[in-house]
């Protein structure tokens, strides 16, 4: 928790997942996740994968609801019940989208899972797989219980985001039919930012949310996007400030750091802008087939107006993980020893990784022996400018020292 002009801010990463979905970490834990929450600095996570029967035990067993939606630890951490789905069908032609569900009660939860199991099956994967339409699952959804959030996830990548070059649609008019006016709010993903879902005009009136999709509890990946709430006490709260977009804003990647911003071909190890992709008419210079289309392209492709355009902008802070930092400052791997004694000593000293991050100034950091070249780039960082070599086709953007970065003093 931080401050901002003397209100309270609470850092919320509402999209992760645990050991029981595909690529996860194995020892993704309430424990591991509580653990590393604090030492990031976050204030509440959703428990991610609530469709799974073995995590729902472990979520039972492990958090007790304190009668306002909110499930705490032991000690006092805060969760509220999450879980994303993968809808795949045919309607015209070929659709996927992933979406993030947010539920208020155990009770939801149920009639949910109770729904989905005579849909098909939940048990292996955390996030399972259904032939349901967005307009059906939304209105189900809906009817089960009007407070469960429908977000669609992460919704500029190309495979299952809403509006990915692959989704088989272009709007969320489209995929939701119906029930448009019952989504309220859509996740940025890695690969985009607030400015650029700010060009789509049907977006005017939703929030813009931001959560980490984290396939593990490392700091590095929890909480790299985040959303700030002004309370946490109650379930209601957080649905109320989604609903009527009244957060205070986003915690976001730079973009180019997604594992979908430009266009490309990752066996290819070829990458191109937008206007660079136009040049070469979509098609990759080395192996000839069609590159597959990036966020950035996506934007400029199906945005209907200049980010101005939309009255309800918010803050939003653009910054790399603080290993990110570390690792460019000294030429360390991202886990590698050096990284996370640096890591830890900057931990200690100063209580978690936002604080660091956003508020902590360049004066105390120095005074706490913190190594002048790394506040330099903390610093650098804070104000988004740390420059980043775009990913595409799955693979991560890389920040490189480079041009002024690479002079300091």
């Amino acid at each position: 928790m931080m401050e901002n002009n003397n209100q309270k801010m609470y850092f919320a990463d509402l999209h992760i997942h645990s050991r029981f979905s595909r690529a996860c970490s194995k020892d993704i834990t309430i424990e591991n996740l509580e653990k590393w929450a604090r030492i990031k600095g976050i204030d509440l996570l959703g428990t991610g994968d609530f469709t799974h029967e073995k995590w729902l035990e472990e979520i039972k067993e492990k958090l007790k609801d304190n009668g306002k939606g909110i499930f705490e630890t032991e000690a006092g951490f805060k969760f509220i019940l999450t879980g994303e789905i993968s809808l795949m069908y045919t309607q015209g032609r070929g659709r996927r989208v992933h979406l993030v569900l947010l539920a208020p009660n155990l009770e939801a939860i149920g009639k949910i899972n109770s729904w989905l199991d005579t849909k098909g099956r939940r048990d292996y994967d955390g996030r399972p797989i259904f032939k349901i339409s967005c307009e059906d699952f939304a209105a189900k959804m809906n009817l089960i219980d009007k407070r469960i959030e429908v977000i669609p996830g992460h919704c500029w990548t190309p495979y299952f985001g809403v509006f990915g070059s692959k989704s088989g649609f272009d709007s969320l008019k489209e995929a939701f039919g119906s029930q448009f006016e019952n989504i309220h709010a859509i996740e940025t993903g890695m690969s985009s930012d607030p400015e650029m879902n700010w060009r789509i005009s049907e977006l005017n009136k939703k929030a813009i949310v931001s959560f980490s999709d984290s396939h593990s509890f490392w700091p590095f990946r929890l909480g790299r996007e985040a959303t700030i709430f002004k309370s946490i006490e109650s379930y209601d709260e957080i649905i109320r400030e989604i609903r009527e977009n009244d957060f205070f804003g986003t915690v976001e990647t730079d973009p180019a750091y997604g594992k979908y911003h430009y266009d490309g071909h990752a066996d290819c190890k070829f990458s191109s802008s937008f206007e660079e992709t136009k040049k070469l008419n979509g098609i990759c210079p080395v192996c000839g087939k069609p590159l597959t289309v990036g966020v950035e392209s996506r934007v400029e492709e199906i945005g209907d107006q200049k980010s101005g355009g939309n009255p309800n902008r918010k803050r939003f802070y653009k910054i790399l993980p603080l290993h990110e930092i570390i690792s460019l400052c000294y030429g360390s791997s991202l886990q590698g020893k050096k990284t996370w004694a640096v890591y830890d000593k900057i931990i200690e000293n100063f209580g978690n990784e936002f604080n660091i991050l956003l508020e902590v100034s360049g004066e105390e950091m120095i005074k706490r022996d913190v190594d002048e070249k790394l506040v330099e780039l903390i610093l650098i960082n804070r104000k988004g400018k740390i420059k980043v070599k775009p990913g595409y086709d799955g693979l991560y953007g890389v920040a490189e020292m480079g041009g002024k970065q690479g002079k300091l003093f």
